[in-house]
């Protein structure tokens, strides 16, 4: 049994003492980190959520207390009382801010005993991933994690402190709400009271928030938990955190420009990196042209080059192909590579991009004095000699091309300029380039569905001078959308909403809806777009990927205090798990497990 607490008070942190604290009696408490037995003197490491302090026992000063300490194992909670001291120049230690004093123990109380953990305490551990999330309580008490979540709190505040003061109200919108499938699958809640109806959990706040809009508030902020039952990824997971924000009376400029303010404030605040604003923006046409992707990174070069007029009537028939069925032939010029790159090294280049279903990959090697390639027996000599010119090609660098459909050529160019920045290890995890990313398609071609769905959702208005297109060809109707991109991650999304009735009335009818089934499904949102709507647009960012790139992380399930794994489940919890057959009878539900 550990021993009570009772009677004792906390005076300090650990990284709260210092050399101005020599000489005070103080009460610290925490975790034993290391315990380090010198024989009629102890030293342990406690460690508490602000740091580490050593604390010392000596069985000259007090027999008792020694003895106690001497049965101190890791993990174990203590709370100790005694002097502030200043070490000896020898055993400072300046890895640790309170290295240059420590405490000498008068009294001593173990609070709670440990077993051995299945996990060691200790910085960027590299133990199976399993393991921590099954005890995650323990994962938990790791340093880098618990800045992970120092840094989470930092950014929150600062969020509400930034929209409180540019006029924005916190307002908490309903977790169990209506379903309007578009987008990821619902978690759906059974209804007890009301037989064979279900709840669902939000996707995300997006019509309230507009229905916000419509009641006058004007400019409505919140950090929302969202829910979509969708495959999982490195920074994905069923349930997760928005910082969502919706404005009245405004255009694009106006929600880019406050949101500016917020990304420079929260970097400048939580982490003392003054960011650039205006943020680039770039055109979503310009970027897939550019990066081949509509979230780019853009720490590095390796731009996509258009060759397609070049090879059109090219001896190459794959070029030559590619172009004559509506797709292109685009390059990148990977400078450098071809001298650093082995032809083994090559070829796994053109297996990677198989992975984003090209079929190949051709490829030149620029050398002093001659071309390394198989294509360019098939090209003529002016050819060459644009090719080389468009991508500005010079002694030393490698050519790779693509040629297909756009779409696979965009994705496959697009990966594969990422797979180079990674083997060439030129991507800085301590450098913050952000991107608007604008002008989105409003629609996309579903090839299983046969139809246009919404490339964002169905609430994004059109730009005004796209919206003759809407009937004759939704293809070319751009949105008024926009998503922030930090380092090749889409950190946030948004877009001027649709204030017309008539006009969503006219969206839902392209989407495939039946004015029955858009009453049916959306009636409360064109109800109330009756009743005098402003205009209005936001965004919302994911929080939990934003802290995951300024934590340096690889995965936002360390920066997630308890995450759910691959299959959507809880390795601690075991959630979900079954539930007594008098639940479901309550709920008119029959079980088929």
């Amino acid at each position: 049994m550990g021993e009570s607490i009772y009677g004792l008070k906390r005076s300090h942190m650990c990284s709260e003492l210092g050399l101005s604290n020599v000489g005070e009696k103080v009460t610290v408490m925490g975790w034993a980190h290391k315990r380090r037995d010198l024989g009629g003197v102890i030293f342990v490491d406690l460690r508490d959520r602000s740091g580490i302090l050593q604390i010392v026992f000596n069985s000259a000063i007090s027999e008792e207390v020694f003895k106690k300490a001497e049965s101190i194992r890791s993990e174990y909670v203590l709370a100790a009382i005694g002097e502030v001291v200043k070490r000896s120049p020898e055993t400072v230690n300046p890895k640790i801010p309170t290295g240059e004093i420590e405490i000498m123990v008068s009294e001593l109380r173990v609070l709670s005993k440990s077993e051995t953990p299945p996990i060691y305490i200790e910085e960027d551990s590299d133990v199976n991933e399993s393991v921590r999330l099954k005890h995650r309580y323990i994962d938990l008490r790791r340093p880098d994690m618990q800045r992970n979540f120092i840094l989470r709190h930092k950014v929150a505040k600062i969020a509400r402190d930034y929209y409180d003061e540019n006029g924005f109200l916190e307002v908490e919108t309903p977790i169990l709400t209506k379903s309007t499938p578009e987008g990821a699958r619902d978690y759906l809640v059974p209804s007890r009271v009301h037989p064979g109806k279900f709840f669902a959990l939000p996707q995300s706040p997006q019509l309230f928030k507009q229905l916000l809009m419509v009641s006058g508030f004007d400019r409505y902020f919140q950090i929302a938990k969202c829910f979509r039952d969708e495959d999982l990824r490195a920074d994905r997971q069923p349930e997760f955190t928005q910082i969502d924000i919706e404005m009245s009376f405004v255009n694009v400029d106006d929600v880019l420009t406050v949101n500016e303010g917020f990304i420079k404030r929260v970097f400048k605040e939580a982490m003392d990196i003054d960011i650039e604003t205006p943020i680039k923006r770039i055109p979503y046409q310009e970027a897939m042209d550019r990066y081949g992707s509509d979230k780019p990174d853009i720490r590095f070069g390796f731009e996509l080059k258009d060759v397609s007029d070049i090879v059109a009537d090219c001896g190459f028939k794959v070029f030559a192909d590619a172009v004559k069925n509506g797709g292109s032939v685009r390059a990148i010029n990977a400078k450098g590579c071809g001298a650093k790159f082995s032809r083994r090294e090559i070829d796994s280049l053109v297996e990677f991009v198989k992975i984003y279903k090209a079929k190949g990959m051709a490829w030149i090697a620029v050398e002093e004095n001659e071309l390394k390639s198989a294509i360019t027996k098939f090209l003529s000599e002016d050819e060459i000699k644009r090719i080389l010119e468009r991508v500005e090609a010079e002694p030393g660098d490698l050519i790779c091309f693509s040629a297909d459909k756009n779409d696979i050529v965009y994705d496959s160019l697009g990966q594969l300029r990422l797979e180079l920045a990674r083997r060439l290890d030129i991507l800085d995890k301590n450098e913050y380039k952000f991107v608007w990313v604008t002008e989105f398609p409003l629609y996309e071609y579903d090839e299983e569905e046969k139809r246009y769905v919404a490339k964002h959702h169905p609430f994004t208005s059109p730009m005004d001078e796209d919206i003759d297109f809407l009937e004759t060809d939704p293809s070319k109707v751009r949105a008024k959308a926009y998503d922030i991109v930090l380092n090749g991650v889409e950190i946030g999304g948004g877009s001027i909403r649709i204030h017309s009735q008539e006009l969503q009335s006219k969206m839902f009818e392209l989407l495939g809806f039946t004015e029955e089934e858009a009453w049916a499904r959306f009636g409360f949102l064109l109800e109330a777009f009756k009743y005098g709507t402003p205009p209005h647009g936001g965004m919302a960012y994911g929080l939990d990927r934003l802290i995951m790139i300024m934590a340096g992380r690889n995965s936002i399930r360390d920066v997630i205090a308890f995450p759910k794994v691959q299959n959507a489940s809880c390795q601690m919890t075991n959630a979900p798990d079954v539930v007594e057959i008098k639940q479901l009878k309550e709920l008119h539900i029959k079980s088929e497990g």
